[in-house]
C-alpha cells in the first residue's frame, strides 16, 4: 500500500496493519507461519517440476494425497516434520530453505587444536 493511501485510511480512522496484527500474533508465530509458507510453496514447485502427482508424492512420504494437499496449503493440521520429510522427498535440499552459514576464515580442526594445546591463546 503506499504512502498516500495509508495516510488516508488512518486520518479516516482506519487502523492499517497485516494479518500479524489483525491475529496478535508474535514475531516467532509470525515467522513460523513464513516458514511454513516456504515449504509449502517449495513442495508444490519441486513436486510439479518433477512431474509428480500429489497421490505419488504421498506414497514417497508414507502418506495420503489429501496430506500432500494440505502440505502445500501450509495447513497447521500438518506436522512442519512431514512437511519437511514432503519437501525433502520431492528434491529439496536444506540449503533451499536456510541458507548456509559463512564458512570459518579458519579451518575448524585448526581451532581446536590451539585451544587444546593449551598455550593460552584465542
Amino acid at each position: 500500500m503506499d504512502t498516500r493511501k495509508r495516510k488516508a485510511l488512518e486520518a479516516a480512522g482506519w487502523k492499517v496493519g497485516d494479518a500479524g496484527d489483525f491475529l496478535g500474533l508474535t514475531e516467532e508465530e509470525q515467522q513460523i507461519i513464513e516458514f511454513r509458507l516456504m515449504v509449502g510453496r517449495g513442495v508444490r514447485r519441486l513436486r510439479e517440476r518433477r512431474h509428480l502427482t500429489q497421490q505419488r508424492s504421498a506414497e514417497r512420504i508414507g502418506s495420503s494425497q489429501s496430506r500432500v494437499a494440505k502440505i502445500e496449503a501450509a495447513s497447521s493440521e500438518v506436522s512442519l516434520d512431514l512437511m519437511l520429510r514432503g519437501f525433502f522427498a520431492a528434491g529439496g535440499w536444506l540449503a533451499d530453505l536456510v541458507p548456509s552459514p559463512r564458512v570459518p576464515s579458519r579451518p575448524l580442526r585448526a581451532r581446536s587444536r590451539r585451544i587444546g594445546a593449551g598455550d593460552g591463546t584465542p
